[in-house]
């Protein structure tokens, strides 16, 4: 968590009453989605679906509704605009996205775009137009539930699909190709979804806050700095089995006891060495696995996160160390392959200034804080700057339909969006 500013007395310009009203519909329309998914009883809307197709009509009806004009492009993304004083000039680019994780709740991802409408209906009432003009868009994937792969929307617009992409499976063996031409799709003109640099000025997203600070410090907004860079490894201890009976214990070379000390330092050390990097040992397979013999080999894995690239390496190159330290005094070996890597991604200064400034405005006060989970901004932040809003989610609660947000924390997120909106989209 960053630093508490003090009160700003700019007055808001969306009354409370109208952020109110916004804040409701906001609601409504989390739940009238929440009902478009796969599965009665709950919810999980995946990416080229017929669920997908079914959500993207109905968010561009409301942003027709809104003065919007819509279309769909050619990854799958719904997309709106509301055109500025001079048609054609640059864009605010605001919104998140609208697939799901498998029984999902109904406000991570789906709630900035529907935040976002409530910025465009605000002005199309007043017949308000700005110099700089405002999309929505609301990504088909970002969660990549159904190909194991992420950020497909927001890499559509950027122009940055690897190849490989169009032919991997889902479970079914469907390719995103074969989804692609299921749902009137053709992988042929992905590259149509691609946007000029020139045509978005910046990219703002509005989403729950998937862990507990906005909570525990009494607020309902904050201000995201850096969205976490992460690696993840498989690593591996390898000593010997044997009968749990007869081998003495100073003669073991248990992998298990050597993972379960690694563990605990890694716990120890990740607290000590910076509040804001967390890492996670998720999984543990230990063989031969039987209750009467001692563990020869375990392999479990590793995740560790971080909003700033220096500091999560030298972490993990202290757990790593550590590691092979354990292996070498108990007379194992230990090795560890990194499969995922992505680095951090810093929200840009001026954004992060006017949301604040937006938050304190509606709030009396702002709370800067990193994102230890990944969003569409990651993808984005490679062409046009990015800045994200946080509100309070109950508990920090997300990817469970436990998710919760409460009605009045929405109401203040549509005022201080709209504010920096307002501010940053004079150009």
């Amino acid at each position: 968590m960053g630093s508490l500013r003090e009160p700003c007395m700019s007055v808001s310009l969306m009354s409370a009453s109208e952020a109110q009203s916004a804040a409701q519909r906001v609601m409504a329309r989390c739940d009238a989605l929440a009902e478009i998914s796969e599965s009665a009883g709950s919810l999980t809307r995946v990416y080229l679906s017929p669920e997908q197709l079914r959500a993207n009509a109905r968010v561009a009806e409301w942003m027709q509704a809104a003065g919007m004009h819509t279309w769909q492009d050619a990854v799958g993304n719904i997309c709106g605009r509301y055109e500025a004083t001079v048609p054609g000039a640059a864009a605010l680019l605001l919104g998140s996205h609208l697939d799901t994780v498998r029984n999902a709740g109904r406000y991570d991802g789906m709630l900035g775009v529907l935040s976002a409408i409530e910025i465009v209906q605000w002005l199309h009432d007043r017949q308000l137009r700005l110099p700089q003009a405002i999309e929505i868009i609301g990504f088909g994937d970002e969660e990549g539930t159904r190909f194991g792969i992420t950020l497909l929307g927001s890499r559509g617009i950027t122009g940055s699909w690897p190849d490989s992409w169009v032919t991997h499976p889902d479970g079914n063996g469907i390719t995103v190709a074969a989804a692609m031409q299921d749902v009137g799709l053709d992988a042929a003109r992905i590259h149509e979804a691609a946007r000029e640099v020139s045509d978005i000025a910046a990219y703002l997203e509005l989403h729950i806050e998937q862990g507990p600070c906005l909570e525990q410090a009494d607020l309902a907004l904050g201000v995201v700095t850096a969205i976490n860079g992460a690696r993840r490894l498989t690593c591996h201890f390898s000593g010997e089995a044997g009968h749990a009976g007869t081998v003495p214990m100073t003669h073991r070379r248990d992998a298990l006891a050597a993972a379960a000390e690694w563990m605990v330092f890694i716990e120890q050390t990740t607290r000590e060495h910076d509040p804001q990097l967390v890492a996670t040992v998720g999984t543990l397979n230990c063989q031969p696995g039987a209750v009467n013999v001692i563990p020869g080999e375990v392999q479990l894995s590793l995740d560790i996160r971080g909003p700033q690239d220096a500091p999560l390496e030298r972490l993990l190159s202290v757990l790593l160390t550590q590691a092979e330290a354990i292996a070498l005094r108990r007379g194992l070996s230990f090795t560890a392959h990194e499969y995922y890597r992505i680095a951090a991604t810093a929200c840009d200064a001026r954004l992060q200034q006017a949301l604040s400034h937006a938050v304190e405005t509606v709030q009396g006060r702002s709370l800067s804080l990193p994102s230890g989970a990944g969003h569409d901004a990651i993808a984005i932040a490679e062409r046009w700057p990015v800045g994200m809003l946080f509100v309070r989610n109950h508990r920090g609660i997300s990817h469970h339909p436990a998710e919760s947000v409460r009605a009045e924390d929405v109401a203040l997120g549509v005022q201080a969006w709209l504010q920096a909106v307002h501010q940053l989209a004079q150009g």
